[in-house]
């Protein structure tokens, strides 16, 4: 494989943009403001001297692109590993679409295809709205959304919880958290539910929480505050005197990835959440065998760019271990997803070369529902 791509060399790197748009304003989590309605991201594509284009989101802009001209793809990416030139980070989904089409190989199968076919997936779209809605009772806002994602075809929903951390009295916030928890377990009594804090309690308040919520079935627990060794260990007690499967997903948020992978190995912290791109594709690759090696979970975090999701399904699939996909509801301006299958409760990823994503175009986008 690798002579394959030590014999391509690159004739032009170019950079664009996509943008998203959300079914409606998302509103604010327990540290950030509203959200908007769709974000505008950061394209690069890497084309050969003979024709080939692989093409993916950059996270950033990747500097002065002129100088991969002329280079091998071999000498940036090793199909084994990943990016192999620091300097080429922001290319690494380009890179990895690249070479999964010269190698006429989907990205998960460059990975192993370890994984199973698809992954369960959840709606990571469910904000703070009813704060924007004083005169309406928070569960009511915040179930219409759940109401309209699921007309998406979505069967699981991941609520934002902490919001006395800055936008209420803390014990009203608390109450309101408590309330739409225990109004959308009622109103999708089948649902997966997740709840996410983003660090905006302390461990009092979650256990709190916790405790007011016991018989709602929550899958996970998300940042519940910065993570520590004491306050984890205390919520790891309360886990194993309640009987309770709740898993405790942490690792987004500015991570010491060392730390939290140490956390994990102890049992005090069972699914990782680094970005898809912030903390990158290949360092992905490297890092879940260590996590297999632990049987700690991972799922890789995907918000804000309805792309990352599917980045992180051809993870799912080519290495295992990843437990639930975020999915970011809405669509994305020219772009055809249309390859991979969304059941309501799984996504899986195509047999197509490269991310099996064409390279974006005009047109409205595929929205979820048309991946049912």
């Amino acid at each position: 494989m690798s002579d394959e791509l030590g014999r391509r060399r690159i004739g032009r790197v170019e950079t664009g943009s996509l943008t998203g748009r959300y079914p409606r304003l998302i509103g604010k989590n327990a540290r950030l403001g509203d959200h908007g309605r769709g974000p505008v991201s950061t394209t690069v594509t890497v084309e050969t001297t003979d024709g080939l284009r692989g093409w993916g989101l950059a996270g950033a802009v990747p500097g002065p692109v002129e100088r991969f001209v002329g280079r091998t793809v071999g000498e940036l990416f090793d199909p084994v590993t990943g990016v192999v030139d620091p300097d080429a980070r922001a290319l690494d989904l380009a890179l990895h679409d690249l070479a999964g089409r010269a190698l006429d190989l989907p990205v998960h199968r460059l990975l192993g295809t370890a994984g199973p076919q698809t992954t369960p997936v959840y709606d990571g779209g469910i904000y703070f709205s009813d704060l924007d809605a004083r005169d309406r009772p928070a569960a009511g806002v915040v179930l219409a959304d759940v109401a309209e994602d699921a007309t998406d075809g979505f069967a699981a929903f991941k609520l934002k919880i902490g919001r006395g951390h800055r936008w209420t009295d803390p014990a009203d916030g608390l109450a309101r958290d408590v309330a739409v928890t225990r109004a959308v377990r009622d109103a999708h009594p089948d649902a997966v539910l997740l709840v996410d804090a983003n660090d905006g309690y302390d461990l009092a308040t979650t256990l709190r929480y916790l405790d007011a919520t016991a018989d709602c079935g929550l899958f996970w627990l998300e940042e519940p505050f910065v993570e520590n060794r004491s306050d984890l260990e205390v919520l790891r007690r309360w886990r194993d005197e309640n009987g309770s499967s709740l898993l405790v997903a942490d690792g987004e948020t500015c991570p010491d990835v060392e730390a939290v992978v140490a956390l994990a190995a102890d049992g005090l912290v069972d699914v990782l959440l680094m970005d898809v791109i912030g903390f990158g594709f290949t360092a992905w690759r490297s890092l879940v065998p260590r996590l297999a090696g632990l049987g700690v979970a991972s799922s890789p975090h995907a918000w804000g760019e309805l792309p990352k999701t599917l980045y992180a399904a051809q993870l799912a699939r080519g290495l295992g271990t990843v437990v639930q996909l975020e999915a970011v509801p809405g669509r994305v301006d020219g772009l055809d997803t249309s390859a991979y299958r969304f059941d309501g409760r799984s996504l899986g990823a195509p047999d197509l070369p490269g991310f099996g994503l064409p390279e974006p175009g005009s047109g409205p986008g595929t929205r979820w529902r048309d991946l049912l």
